[in-house]
């Protein structure tokens, strides 16, 4: 099993706005060999920002990189570029590999 995490930095005020576009977006997830689950998750806010994280769940780290290959990776995030405002920065991405 293999964890790909993203950790988002999003403005004060854009929490909602955020969340929603998670909401409302086609992952095209669903058609990927080897996806598992997904979640959003909300951590702290700190007087900058309010931490969220994208949490996937797939069979194997090769699993996870041929969909960062595929036209269902390029679908998800045609849109990206609408969000300016929301991030403060890239997000930051963290890959865990199950060892137990």
């Amino acid at each position: 099993m293999y964890i790909a995490m993203n950790r988002f930095r999003i403005a004060l005020g854009k929490e909602q706005e955020f969340t929603d576009i998670w909401k409302n977006r086609d992952s095209h997830l669903s058609e990927v060999p080897g996806f598992k689950s997904f979640q959003l998750l909300r951590g702290s806010t700190d007087g900058e920002c309010t931490l969220f994280a994208s949490h996937s769940i797939w069979e194997s780290e090769q699993a996870f990189r041929d969909w960062t290959q595929s036209e269902a990776f390029r679908k998800a995030h045609a849109n990206a570029s609408t969000s300016k405002g929301i991030y403060l920065g890239p997000p930051k991405f963290e890959g865990f590999e199950q060892v137990l």
